[in-house]
């Protein structure tokens, strides 16, 4: 008897992950902390593009390509650099880290992070379509030597948000709109530096070349970061065993019942190695 048609039909496929990739070797395992990150170390990275069209407004829309140009360099470019001028000035980004590197083994769909004698389980969803990715496919089993993961907590700091507040509170609702987004994209700029210091601690080496504006533009750089709450790992309840591990208080950064960090302007995320490792959702 071979059964019905359905009990027959066979699962998922597991994804072609090279399992041979070894481990860097982390410069420590542990948390650490950073409490003095340069905020203008931060500018090289932030979408512009998302920030002016995705957080302004400022989208083309039926306007000529010399109209839009136009709109963008005499309305959102002067706001953003006014608002980098008033930062500096003002000292309102403080950005801050807390991240480090700890031995880890995949176990089906989870991720089980060890330290201090303490077992951390990160369970991730699998796509239920081809190629049916998990974040766990991108680290080794036990059984396979182990692996090596990084964390990292980041915040701007709780002064930026209390900025906003008192210009929603005063009714200056675009003044608000224009500094609350620019603190968004500014706390996304800083996980993607700290993504780059924690890739060239692990001896990661990023290719980089200059884009037609001069911008720097990141490209080819080994393995990836998953935020916790985005489409590969939604579930804020990772956030438990990520503070945890970082103990990200030490910061200034706390964690609410419903699992959102305070201040608002933070972010985390989990940093894989392996250079299959890629965005997906699930």
């Amino acid at each position: 008897w071979l059964g019905s048609e359905k009990e027959r039909k066979p699962g998922p496929a597991q994804p072609k992950v090279r399992r041979e990739v070894e481990a860097p070797t982390p410069p420590f395992f542990g948390p650490r902390y950073e409490r003095d990150i340069d905020p203008s170390l931060l500018f090289e990275y932030i979408n512009e593009q998302a920030l002016f069209r995705g957080r302004w407004g400022y989208r083309r829309g039926k306007l000529s390509k010399e109209a839009y140009e136009e709109l963008i360099a005499s309305k959102a470019r002067p706001a953003y650099e006014e608002l980098r001028r008033r930062a500096a000035r003002e000292g309102f980004i403080e950005p801050k880290a807390a991240y480090g590197y700890f031995a880890c083994f995949s176990e089906g769909d989870d991720l089980v992070v060890e330290h201090e004698g303490a077992k951390h389980r990160f369970s991730f969803p699998r796509q239920a379509f081809p190629p049916h990715l998990c974040i766990s496919d991108y680290f080794k089993s036990r059984d396979e030597g182990g692996d090596v993961a990084g964390f990292f907590v980041v915040t701007l700091g709780s002064r930026v948000s209390h900025e906003t507040k008192k210009l929603f509170e005063s009714d200056a609702y675009k003044d608000y709109l224009l500094l609350h987004g620019f603190a968004v994209e500014l706390t996304d700029a800083l996980a993607e530096h700290w993504h780059a210091v924690m890739r060239r601690q692990l001896g990661l080496e990023d290719e980089a070349r200059r884009g037609g504006g001069g911008d720097l533009v990141m490209r080819g750089y080994r393995g990836s970061r998953y935020g916790f709450g985005y489409p590969a790992c939604p579930d804020l309840e990772a956030h438990r065993p990520v503070f945890e591990l970082l103990r990200p208080e030490k910061i200034g950064i706390r964690l609410t019942e419903g699992m959102e960090m305070v201040p608002e302007v933070s972010t985390s995320a989990l940093v894989a190695h392996h250079p299959q490792a890629k965005y997906f959702a699930v």
